[in-house]
């Protein structure tokens, strides 16, 4: 409790203060709870403290694990993993990527003093458990096994069997080896519900998939989500007393296309839904529904709504614990990136730094690419709602000709601004990426070495607008090209990242330097 100095105030009062109840006090968090990409969660509560992990699939490290006193406001903690796999597509090589792919919709449990995270991914066909004794620190064991379960619910029963719960549509259960290692030898999965998209209707567009499985006062609740056609995205919910069933289903909630995710208490004893909405080029966010139970069902919603506000603390800012400026000065006890930055797709280690120059990022060129999204380590940050900026300034004096850098935001359709060089000389461009092809919008010669970047993103009433500028001297602006109508495609599945790049079209072996990277949320006029 933060104690204030009271003058001129009864005693009575003062007792009151200390003697009011909890709800007196409470703050009001709203929804969404955060403004920005982190789909398909999965929480868990551990004493006083929440942890949940989410989907960035081609993005590496990989599942993030983010902590919370509150349910509201988190902080990334750590990741499941540096990399998923070494393969073509993870590596951004011959020709292939895995935007899209990779580690999909992660599940996170706690069981007998040990944390695990479990995940999929169709690109490698694999299933892939992580374990650790601390979610915080690490270290991770890693195990997989084939075939990838799709949308899976890791398990943990009362008699100590293990299972995962996962399909699409038809929803299936399988029996684990008490290693991990894959399918139990002798089992075979069964069909737990054969047709889970019926509760929604008998016209499903997507079906239903996202299995999250609990157990609640003896009751098994399985939480799916499905999108009826010409409705919305729903949640699902099936019960039954056994695990194996049978189940009953019923349509949970169909509220602003909120759906995807399960269950958590407080220690107080009040129950939330955790879902997502898709919300436009930022990505998929997350939100907390009020749930209340009658007659053994988790009715989620007031009224079946999904409210804007909840009794729970008020929302802080995301920086510093999901975005962050970073002014790239390290000591030599500290790690080499904070936790806020992932590299699109796996990187390459020995072609980047925060040593070699005090004070600096240096990206290394290592080969030939052709366009900002098959360039290999592009350092990303989340953009985040309803607007956001971000400032760098970069040392482009170790370019060699064809040489492209600078400040993207990263998506199919995505655009930046920086430097090229082209026939010894230099030049600011911003290439604008919304169209069939990426077009340069704007080329201007460059005279020296040093040139500060800006994008600014407006997310605000579905706008999804950005708008790019450079600055010689960090304190005046010039707009540059043309703004950019961010959009969210599937072949990424990605809500829009800043990026920080070096890709060379010639010559291999030219650097940049990057002095720093400062976000913040709010977005200079225009």
């Amino acid at each position: 409790m933060v104690m204030r100095k009271i003058f001129g105030t009864s005693l009575f009062i003062i007792l009151s203060l200390f003697m009011a109840p909890t709800a007196c006090l409470a703050q009001t968090a709203h929804n969404p709870i955060i403004y920005a990409d982190v789909p398909d969660m999965s929480i868990i509560r551990v004493g006083n403290t929440y942890y949940m992990s989410s989907t960035t699939m081609h993005m590496s490290p990989g599942v993030p694990i983010m902590k919370s006193r509150d349910l509201v406001n988190w902080q990334i903690v750590n990741y499941a993993y540096s990399i998923l796999d070494d393969t073509d597509d993870l590596n951004l090589d011959n020709g292939q990527n895995s935007y899209g792919k990779g580690s999909w919709a992660s599940s996170l449990r706690y069981h007998k003093g040990t944390y695990y995270v479990s995940t999929f991914a169709g690109n490698t066909g694999k299933t892939y458990i992580y374990t650790t004794k601390n979610i915080e620190k690490g270290p991770w064991k890693a195990v997989s096994f084939k075939p990838s379960l799709h949308d899976h619910s890791l398990f943990f029963d009362d008699d100590d069997k293990i299972y995962m719960v996962y399909g699409s549509g038809r929803i299936m259960l399988a029996e684990l080896n008490d290693d991990l290692s894959g399918i139990k030898p002798g089992t075979t999965p069964q069909i737990l519900i054969a047709n889970a998209s019926l509760a929604a209707g008998p016209n499903p567009g997507l079906l239903a998939e996202g299995s999250q499985l609990f157990k609640v006062n003896g009751k098994y609740y399985l939480f799916n989500i499905t999108w009826p056609r010409g409705g919305m995205r729903s949640v699902l919910i099936h019960r039954a007393d056994h695990i194996t069933g049978p189940y009953e289903g019923r349509l949970a909630l169909q509220d602003k296309g909120i759906a995807q995710g399960g269950l958590v208490n407080t220690p107080e004893g009040s129950w939330y839904a955790y879902l997502f909405r898709d919300f436009g080029s930022v990505g998929r966010v997350p939100y907390l529904v009020p749930v209340k139970w009658e007659e053994g069902w988790p009715v989620l919603g007031i009224d079946h709504k999904v409210p804007d506000s909840l009794s729970l603390p008020a929302n802080k800012p995301l920086m510093p614990g999901i975005v962050a400026s970073d002014e790239f000065e390290r000591r030599r006890s500290d790690p080499d990136l904070p936790l806020v930055w992932q590299w699109n797709h796996n990187p390459v280690n020995q072609l980047w730094s925060v040593r070699q120059r005090k004070g600096y990022l240096r990206l290394t060129t290592g080969r030939i690419d052709t366009t900002l999204v098959a360039a290999r380590n592009t350092l990303t940050q989340r953009t985040f709602g309803p607007e956001c900026s971000a400032i760098t300034a970069i040392d482009v004096s170790g370019l060699k000709d064809g040489d492209r850098t600078g400040l993207a935001l990263l998506q199919r359709k995505f655009g930046w601004v920086g430097v090229k060089m082209e026939n010894g000389n230099k030049f600011v461009v911003m290439i604008n990426a919304q169209g069939a092809l990426p077009a340069e919008a704007a080329s201007i010669p460059l005279v020296g070495n040093r040139l500060y970047l800006k994008a600014d993103c407006d997310f605000s009433d579905s706008r999804d607008k950005a708008y790019f500028y450079y600055s010689l001297d960090g304190k005046h602006w010039t707009p540059v090209g043309s703004a950019l109508q961010m959009a969210y495609t599937i072949p990424h599945f990605m809500g829009y990242r800043f990026g920080l790049f070096n890709y060379a079209t010639k010559t291999t072996g030219g650097y940049a330097d990057f002095d720093f990277f400062r976000v913040s949320d709010k977005t200079g006029a225009r």
